[in-house]
Formats: C-alpha cells, structure tokens, sequence
C-alpha cells in the first residue's frame, strides 16, 4: 500500500474527492515528518509513536577491499507501535 492507495480509501470511506484525500495524506506526513526534524516525538493514539533515534558514529569494513571505514554518525525515525496494533496483526 502507498500513499495514493490510503488517498484513495480515505476518499471512498469519507465521501471525498481523491484530489483531498491526497492532501490530507500529504499532510499528515509532512507534520511527521517536521516534528521530527525537529526532535519531536509523535504519539499517535492506538498507532504507536514516531521517535528520533541517534545512531553514533563508528567503524565498519568496505566489503569489496575489507579497508576500515568511518561510518557517520546519523538520525533515525523510528517507530513503536501501540498494543493495538500490535494485537490486531496477531489475531
């Protein structure tokens, strides 16, 4: 599923046209998306929550030559989900 398939569901469940449901979907990803690049946490209820998680940096191998390479340190997003969710998806 992607984002034009929960459009069109969002559409034909709502009674709206697909051109708004892609903007609400659109939306609702981009303030996501901005409060993680804020360092906000997302909690979205009886969904999960949206964490920025820190990896540091750190040393790995290039596969090819098996040369030490310095890997940056990096963000992120992560997702927990709730317990409903996680109860739906094992019966």
């Amino acid at each position: 599923m992607n984002t034009s398939d929960i459009a069109d569901q969002l559409a034909e469940t709502n009674g709206l046209t697909k051109a708004e449901a892609r903007k609400l979907v659109d939306g609702v990803f981009a303030a996501i998306a901005d409060a993680a690049a804020k360092g906000d946490e997302v909690a979205i209820n009886g969904f999960g929550k949206f964490k920025v998680k820190a990896s540091p940096a750190r040393e790995g191998r290039n596969p090819a030559t098996g040369e030490t390479i310095t890997i940056a340190a990096s963000k992120k997003l992560t997702l927990t989900v709730a317990k409903a969710v996680k109860d739906r998806l094992n019966g």
